[in-house]
């Protein structure tokens, strides 16, 4: 019924805008809808699911439940409220830089309709570190945790910071968000920022995780619960790219892995848009997430949170069949809404 409501009325409306314009519309809307005491408990009851697994247990953390929002929906942690009552185990928000930026000039997001994609440039638009600070704080103060959902918050480098300062950036945000996060996650595989993938080589890596270890230990003492890492990954590494990653991950002691970030592929993709620059999402994404997120599980101790192309409960089972311990949907509820969701949990119950 909710996903009937969505395709037939609610999409075509939204199709009919710019994709930025109807992403900041849906924000919006639940934005205000979390906003009102009354509101959501009747979104609470709407997209309840039937799910009745046991909490996920990872990275020493408890999750009600697998499913997760990915970064980029959510940038400021505005929606919270609002994601959290469509039944969200976690909500990561992000990606945040120390400082304000604009991100790249629009256009810098296309829709697919036809192959269920899209493809963005963002560039990490976001107001800077501290006025999102304020807002978990005051949401959540500093549990870490909103309405039973993990708060994460990924974190990147401004566009501005040469690569050899970027742990600057990284142990700045650490710093600024320890207090108020559930998890953090360390973005260095997003297409849309020049240079920043270079960061996933094993030295470039090992250096700046050793810098992030380095701030986290200096500030554990000071918190009274895990602050649990992880580290986002590009799908179009190669194989030994990824094996040199992990080493560096697990040489480090981070505590995980999100497979994965936005592609610069086009295979699968057959449209015009596919000459725009920028990351791609979406079904085309789906195997070579999975068939990463499986190479990964096989060769590394490390859980694996698992995104790319979740566009349906078969997706989703795909990927925890796959080894991932959670996944994360972005893409897949601009085509079928929010209540995939609760057609993911009802599927997995």
């Amino acid at each position: 019924m909710i996903n009937t409501l969505y395709t037939s009325i609610l999409r075509p409306g939204f199709f009919r805008m710019n994709p930025e314009t109807a992403h900041h519309l849906t924000v919006n809307m639940l934005r205000l809808a979390g906003a009102v005491p009354l509101v959501v408990p009747i979104l609470q009851r709407v997209f309840a699911s039937h799910y009745s697994g046991p909490p996920v247990k990872a990275f020493g953390l408890t999750f009600p439940n697998p499913v997760g929002l990915a970064a980029g929906y959510d940038k400021e942690g505005e929606a919270i409220p609002g994601l959290a009552s469509l039944g969200f185990g976690h909500i990561e928000i992000g990606t945040i830089t120390p400082r304000a930026q604009p991100g790249n000039p629009a256009p810098r997001v296309f829709r697919i309709p036809a192959e269920e994609a899209v493809i963005n440039r963002m560039g990490f638009p976001n107001r800077g570190a501290d006025p999102v600070v304020a807002c978990l704080r005051k949401l959540a103060g500093e549990s870490g945790v909103y309405g039973g959902a993990v708060l994460g918050v990924n974190l990147g480098k401004n566009k501005v910071t040469p690569l050899e300062k970027a742990a600057e950036d990284y142990t700045s945000l650490i710093r600024s968000f320890a207090p108020v996060a559930g998890y953090l996650a360390i973005n260095v595989s997003s297409p849309n920022t020049p240079d920043l993938r270079k960061l996933q080589s094993r030295a470039a890596l090992e250096a700046l995780l050793g810098e992030v270890s380095h701030q986290r230990q200096a500030l554990l003492p000071m918190l009274n619960r895990p602050l649990p890492i992880l580290v986002k990954l590009a799908p179009d590494l190669s194989w030994s790219e990824i094996d040199d990653a992990m080493a560096a991950i697990e040489a480090t002691g981070m505590d995980g892995v999100i497979a994965t970030n936005t592609t610069l592929s086009r295979t699968g993709l057959h449209s015009p848009l596919g000459s725009q620059d920028g990351g791609l999402s979406g079904a085309p994404l789906r195997s070579l997430s999975t068939e990463i997120i499986r190479y990964i599980v096989k060769q590394s101790h490390l859980p694996v949170v698992g995104v790319g192309g979740i566009m349906n409960p078969q997706d989703a089972c795909e990927k925890l069949d796959a080894g991932a311990v959670l996944i994360q949907l972005y893409t897949g509820m601009i085509f079928a809404g929010p209540g995939l969701v609760q057609t993911i949990l009802n599927t997995l119950h």
